[in-house]
């Protein structure tokens, strides 16, 4: 994958302030295990956040507040000030641990929490649909339409993070058992397993549309990108993007999407929770009861159409 960029500061920090925003972005990266993605925008957030600071110690809940204040001024949404807040607290109770700070600014930060809006989810119809086109397309034997078909197949059939389908290797397949050995967030491993149309998609892929892009010097990855090289997750959003738009009448979602049908589909088949939580790698099984509201449409039919009194 995209490798992660060196840990810069603005050339206005002052020396202390830029040492330790260094060594923050290591202590994410190595001891907390977070993601590339969520690395760069909290080091984007601190970044503007101790711009023009003259000491680190001169960081305190004033400056926090005043922060986040003129984001919300300029429109920033409630998710962007969320995220900058938990940045914020993140960096200050590292700091105060590391007696960087006298005490902990962000302990007392207190900023709006994101709405949970409810994801917008194919139906099975619509799954169904754009999993066939990929279908199509791939049989002509075309080794970059094998390989976005089997990015469709699995995102759809497992629920994994598009993160995690490119940062699969061979050696996290086993097709006997149709099964994937997956790294989440925060290195947490998990086992997931793929039906029989995926594992149909991932045999054509292996024998053929692999071994048509793939290199002297390619990695062991799974999947690949047309020069060889291990897929980047950008990559295979568009894939899945091009995939939902080919079909008339299917919402534009991308691979988080496909992750939403899964899980929807999943519990509306009688899933259980717990299941799925351990194959989505959700960490609270709060963040998996959101896909609960999303079924509560079926239940209301099966409602009308049962209850005495509905």
């Amino acid at each position: 994958m995209t490798p992660d960029p060196e840990p810069c500061a603005p050339p206005d920090h002052a020396p202390d302030v830029e040492r330790a925003l260094a060594e923050f972005v290591e202590h994410l990266r190595l001891e907390r295990g977070r993601s590339p993605h969520t690395v760069r925008a909290y080091r984007a957030d601190l970044a503007g956040l101790l711009a023009g600071l003259p000491a680190l110690r001169g960081l305190d809940l004033a400056r926090l507040r005043g922060w986040l204040a003129d984001a919300h001024a300029a429109g920033a949404a409630r998710s962007t000030l969320a995220r900058k807040s938990a940045a914020a607290r993140t960096f200050t109770a590292w700091a105060d641990r590391r007696g960087l700070l006298p005490d902990d600014p962000g302990a007392r930060l207190v900023a709006p929490r994101p709405r949970s809006a409810l994801p917008t989810v194919l139906d099975h119809e619509q799954a169904a649909a754009v999993l066939d086109a990929t279908g199509a397309a791939a049989e002509q034997g075309d080794p970059v339409a094998m390989r976005d078909r089997l990015v469709v197949e699995l995102l759809y059939a497992t629920g994994m993070r598009v993160a995690e389908l490119c940062g699969l290797d061979l050696d996290d397949v086993d097709e006997e058992r149709r099964a994937l050995r997956v790294v989440g967030k925060g290195d947490r491993e998990r086992t997931v397993v793929y039906g029989v149309p995926a594992g149909r998609a991932l045999q054509a892929w292996k024998a053929v549309g692999r071994p048509a892009l793939a290199r002297a010097g390619s990695p062991p990855a799974l999947l690949l990108g047309t020069r060889g090289g291990r897929l980047d997750p950008r990559v295979a959003r568009t894939v899945v993007h091009r995939a939902v738009t080919a079909v008339s009448d299917v919402p534009d979602i991308g691979p988080h999407g496909l992750r939403h049908a899964a899980a929807t589909h999943m519990l509306n088949g009688g899933a259980d929770l717990r299941y799925v939580q351990e194959l989505l790698g959700h960490a609270k099984l709060s963040t998996t009861q959101l896909y609960t509201h999303v079924t509560v449409e079926r239940l209301k039919v099966v409602h009308e159409q049962a209850h005495p009194r509905a």
